[in-house]
């Protein structure tokens, strides 16, 4: 197990590496300059004034090897462009928790609604509540983020003042927003588990567990769903990725002051390193995701072995 962790950490470090170090240059390829707002232009002798203060003088692999000499050294960094007098270190302090919050909400959500959904439309195939299961979840599946919050919007803070319309602050500003997160992938979640529990309710072991008297919420409860949450689990990585990057539209909608926004207008305003920071966080997240849910397949099927 430890060489497996350090193996996989080894990776993830180099992933990282990879990934910040084209983004970064990426950045600084684009068009245009980042301390110039719209049509103002700033003299020339001013421009490299602010480079100089932001460490972006000399040739692009000089500037990206002072970024990361700054990284590993003194876990600097960098200063944001945009936001004036704030670091990127505290810009992610202040926002990560945030986002967060509402991704560990939506991802529980999801993970919860799959299974028990799943689950249920398996033991039940073929009839009315099955039927039932699969429409919403297609219906889920087939209505976006960006379409789905501002209809629950409308619906629940406008229309029916059940929930806050905006903002962060307490549980109640969670509950909408997690909801309209969770509510495609708890789609899939439950298509991925049917389809495992079905699969699973049809070989030997739980025609033995049948023949041998076990009552069918046992058979099911604590024979199938061991082996039939198995492909839930892999997903859950990719889910968790696409949990991360779909709550940058949520966010949004629901005027969240979390990492999203910041990284959505680090982008419009060429804020480099602000664009870099929130990619090591989302990478890092990611990766550790993935990790974590290798050592729990491993866990859970004794088959695999975690090396």
């Amino acid at each position: 197990m430890l060489s497996f962790l350090f193996n996989r950490l080894a990776q993830a470090l180099l992933v990282i590496f990879l990934v910040v170090s084209v983004t970064f240059c990426l950045a600084r390829l684009m068009p245009g300059n980042p301390f110039n707002a719209g049509d103002k232009k700033l003299d020339a002798r001013v421009v490299e004034k602010l480079q100089e203060k932001y460490n972006l003088q000399g040739t692009l692999p000089e500037q990206l090897g002072r970024y990361w000499w700054n990284l590993v050294t003194e876990g600097y960094l960098g200063e944001s462009f945009h936001f004036k007098n704030r670091s990127v270190k505290e810009i992610i302090a202040e926002t990560l928790p945030r986002s967060l919050a509402l991704g560990a909400c939506a991802l529980f959500i999801a993970l919860s609604v799959g299974i028990v959904a799943g689950s249920i439309a398996a033991t039940r195939h073929n009839q009315t509540v099955d039927r039932l299961t699969m429409m919403a979840a297609l219906l889920g599946i087939c209505l976006p983020g960006f379409l789905m919050a501002p209809l629950a919007v409308l619906l629940f803070c406008i229309i029916l003042p059940v929930f806050p319309v905006a903002g962060f602050g307490s549980p109640a500003h969670l509950i909408l927003p997690s909801l309209c997160l969770a509510a495609p992938f708890a789609a899939y979640a439950s298509r991925l588990m049917r389809t495992s529990m079905l699969d699973v309710l049809q070989q030997d072991f739980i025609r033995t567990a049948r023949a041998k008297g076990l009552k069918e919420q046992r058979i099911i409860y604590r024979h199938a769903l061991k082996i039939a949450i198995l492909p839930l689990v892999s997903y859950t990585g990719p889910l968790a990725a696409h949990i991360l990057t779909g709550s940058l539209v949520i966010e949004e909608v629901f005027k969240i002051p979390g990492l999203g926004p910041f990284f959505v207008n680090s982008i419009l305003n060429r804020d480099y390193f602000l664009i870099c920071g929130t990619v090591i966080v989302y990478s890092a997240l990611l990766l550790f995701m993935n990790i974590l849910v290798d050592m729990v397949h491993a866990h859970l099927d004794k088959r695999i072995k975690a090396s």
